[in-house]
C-alpha cells in the first residue's frame, strides 16, 4: 500500500469521526487476496468514555451474518444433503403455516391466505419467500402488533414465525428468511448454528473472535451502539443489541465479531473459497454463491417503517442491483468504482463490506449507531471505498 493511500484513508477515517455530528467510531479495513492492506480505527468505542476504538473493538454485525450462514448452508448443498430447491416444509414443518398477510379488515384484523407456492431453501437464500422485516414494511409491523409476536430481532422462534408479505418467489423482500435457514442448518448437523460455523467456517479461516454469545473478553471491547436522534444528536445505549445468551442464533443477524474476524471470511470468498487453515467452499460453490439469482427480480430500495432504527434509502439509487447467495450484487459499476457483478451488504448498526473478486479485494467499515444508513458513518464508508478505487485506478491496478 501506498503512503499516498494511507494518508488519504486515513483522512476519510477522520473525517467521518471528527466532523460535527460524525461517528463516535470507526474501524475500517481493506484486504486483498493474501492480507490486509490497510487496517485503522478512529474515534471512541463510546461517547463520553475515555476507551478507544481499536482494531479489536467487537460489533454487533447484524446482517452481515447472513453471508456467513449462507456458507453453511452451500456446504451442506455439496454434500448433497439438501438441494435449494427442496421444500423448506421438509426440514421445518413449522414454516408452511406461514400465511401470505393480504390486508386488515375494518376493525383491524388481518386478512390471511395460503401461499400459492411452497418455500424452497432458494426462495430463503434470494429473500424471494415473502418474509419481511417490520421495521421495513408498516405491514408486519402492524400485523406483529395486533398478533402479539416481538421484534425480528429477539433472538428467539416467535421472533422469525411470522406472516409472508406476498406468495412465494413473487418478488425480492429483505426480513428474516436466512434464520429460518440456520434452523434448516441445525437440523441436519444436529448441533446449535455458533458450533456449526465454529467448526465448519471459522475454524478453517483462523476466526476465533466471532460469536452469537458474548465471552467475557469479547464483552470487554464491545463497542457501544448509538442512537442518533432527529435532531442528529448522538447517544450512547449500552442496552442497545441483541439478548445475551440468545434463546436462539440468528442466522440472519446474530453475530458479533472484531471486523478484522470478517475480513478473513471475506478473504475466502475472494480465494474461491480456501482459507489458512483448509478449504471451506469449492471454488464452483463459491461462483455459484456469486451469481445473480434472481432472474428478472431486482433488490432495491426500502422505505422505513421505524426511523429510529432505519432510514429509508436506497445504495446508489438508479443502479441495477440483484441479489445472489446472499449478498447483493451490483449489475452495474458504482460511482465508487466497484466493477459490476461484484458483492456487498450491510448490518443494521452501519457495518458496512463489499467484495470484489475480479480485482481480488475487499474491504469493510464498521461503525456502531442507529438507525442504519446513518448521516455521518454511511457516506463515511463510500468515500472510503471510492479513494480505495480511485488509488488503484492511479496504480494501475
Amino acid at each position: 500500500m501506498s503512503h499516498a493511500l494511507k494518508t488519504a484513508l486515513d483522512a476519510v477515517l477522520a473525517n467521518a469521526v471528527n466532523s460535527a455530528g460524525g461517528a463516535p467510531g470507526v474501524v475500517a479495513i481493506v484486504t486483498d487476496r493474501t492480507d490486509n492492506l490497510y487496517e485503522a480505527a478512529y474515534g471512541l468505542r463510546a461517547l463520553g468514555s475515555a476507551q478507544p476504538m481499536t482494531l479489536d473493538s467487537v460489533m454487533l454485525m447484524a446482517s452481515c451474518t447472513k453471508a456467513i450462514t449462507g456458507v453453511a448452508v452451500m456446504q451442506l448443498v455439496e454434500e448433497g444433503a439438501l438441494s435449494l430447491d427442496d421444500e423448506a416444509r421438509r426440514y421445518l414443518p413449522e414454516i408452511a403455516q406461514c400465511q401470505v398477510l393480504t390486508g386488515f379488515d375494518a376493525a383491524g384484523e388481518p386478512q390471511l391466505r395460503p401461499p400459492t407456492r411452497q418455500i424452497t431453501l432458494r426462495h430463503l437464500m434470494l429473500h424471494t419467500a415473502g418474509f419481511g422485516y417490520e421495521f421495513f414494511s408498516a405491514d408486519e409491523q402492524r400485523y406483529r402488533a395486533v398478533a402479539g409476536l416481538p421484534s425480528s430481532l429477539a433472538c428467539n422462534f416467535a421472533a422469525i414465525n411470522s406472516v409472508l408479505l406476498h406468495d412465494p418467489g413473487e418478488r425480492w423482500t429483505y426480513g428474516p428468511s436466512i434464520d429460518w435457514l440456520g434452523l434448516i442448518v441445525e437440523k441436519l448437523r444436529g448441533k446449535q448454528l455458533g458450533a456449526v460455523l465454529q467448526e465448519r467456517v471459522f475454524d478453517p479461516l483462523a476466526i476465533h473472535d466471532m460469536a452469537f454469545e458474548l465471552t467475557p473478553a469479547m464483552r470487554a471491547r464491545l463497542a457501544t451502539i448509538h442512537q442518533r436522534a432527529p435532531d442528529g444528536q448522538l447517544t450512547p445505549v449500552p442496552a442497545l443489541g441483541l439478548p445475551q445468551p440468545p434463546t436462539m442464533h440468528m442466522g440472519g443477524a446474530g453475530l458479533y465479531g472484531s471486523t478484522g474476524e470478517y475480513l478473513k471470511f471475506i478473504r475466502m470468498l475472494l480465494n474461491d473459497g480456501a482459507g489458512p487453515q483448509g478449504q471451506v467452499l469449492r471454488p464452483k460453490t463459491v461462483a455459484a454463491m456469486c451469481q445473480n439469482g434472481l432472474g428478472t427480480l431486482h433488490s432495491g430500495a426500502w422505505q422505513t417503517a421505524s426511523p429510529p432504527l432505519a432510514n429509508s434509502g436506497d445504495f446508489f439509487p438508479g443502479l441495477k442491483k440483484s441479489w445472489a447467495y446472499t449478498f447483493q450484487v451490483n449489475d452495474e459499476e458504482t460511482p465508487t468504482g466497484r466493477p459490476a457483478g461484484a458483492l456487498s451488504w450491510a448490518g443494521l448498526a452501519n457495518t458496512y463490506y463489499w467484495i470484489d473478486r475480479r480485482n481480488g479485494v475487499g474491504g469493510m467499515w464498521c461503525s456502531q449507531i442507529l438507525p442504519f444508513l446513518d448521516i455521518a458513518s454511511y457516506p463515511g464508508y463510500v468515500d472510503f471505498e471510492t479513494t480505495v478505487y480511485r488509488f488503484s485506478r492511479k496504480a494501475g491496478v
